[in-house]
């Protein structure tokens, strides 16, 4: 009864985990360029148990019994799906259109200098050193041109005019232009990444020890193939009828192994009455 509990109850904990996985989708339902995750199931370690040696009974069931200890969360993966595009007609709205992993590139991330990718392309323009004008996105992480540096425009800026082939032209009051090519990084094995926040990305620190190199995971994208659309924001790709559905999927296998757990309690009360 003992073994009954314990293996209920390591389920119910990485069932748990699960719950977290899914709520966390739900809630970044609204946020723009939100890849979500997916969780997958495998076995915990079990005991095989033989028939008698004696025994030569045929049976249509497997011989012997597998006595498992529980199911534990496997792997996570996040859907690098590319979520639906929403017109919002705002000219510092920009949206990878392309079917591939394409993100833009923004370098001093949230903990420090680095370089960190992104599909969320809602930037804005906030003051920079003197009398320059940064270009940055909505937690004031500066937007990176293609050499990596961040992009700045002298004095003050009214409007902007994105060209095919990811080239930003800026319009000063007195019709004066400056340009800015945005940097667009295509990841060749995003499953590699490490997730910075929920929209942010950024290169794995154990690059030596999974044998890789920067070059094997990201390829510059240049020219026509970059494939961005101004006036239009990436929404999430999180599917909400998909998450619903494992959600009360979830909440049942947590149900069985709860009531799995009440019943093996039972049991052994009406051991311990016999004794």
């Amino acid at each position: 009864m003992i073994r009954t509990m314990t293996t209920a109850v390591n389920t119910m904990n990485q069932l748990q985990n699960n719950l977290d996985i899914i709520g966390n989708n739900l809630s970044n339902i609204g946020t723009h360029g939100y890849q979500s995750n997916q969780a997958s199931f495998q076995e915990m370690l079990y005991q095989q148990f033989n028939n008698d040696k004696a025994d030569t009974a045929q049976r249509q069931t497997p011989e012997g019994i597998r006595y498992g200890v529980g199911a534990m969360l496997g792997q996570t993966q996040m859907n690098w799906k590319v979520g639906t595009l929403q017109q919002t007609g705002r000219n510092l709205d920009f949206a990878l259109t392309q079917p591939k992993n394409y993100f833009n590139v923004l370098v001093q991330g949230p903990d420090g200098p680095e370089t960190v990718y992104t599909r969320q392309g809602n930037f804005y323009l906030s003051p920079g050193q003197g009398n320059q004008t940064a270009l940055v996105d909505g937690e004031g992480n500066a937007v990176a041109d293609r050499a990596g540096n961040a992009i700045t425009f002298n004095g003050s800026v009214n409007s902007f005019e994105l060209k095919p082939d990811g080239t930003v032209v800026a319009k000063s009051a007195d019709g004066t232009e400056q340009t800015a090519e945005l940097a667009v990084t295509l990841i060749e094995r995003p499953n590699l990444m490490t997730r910075l926040s929920s929209t942010h990305f950024t290169l794995p620190a154990n690059l030596d020890e999974l044998n890789v190199t920067e070059a094997d995971i990201l390829t510059e994208i240049t020219g026509p193939d970059v494939g961005i659309q101004q006036g239009a924001l990436e929404g999430s790709n999180v599917d909400y009828q998909k998450e619903m559905t494992d959600l009360i999927n979830v909440q049942r296998a947590y149900q069985f192994n709860s009531r799995t757990v009440s019943i093996a309690d039972q049991m052994l009360g009406l051991v311990n009455n016999i004794r």
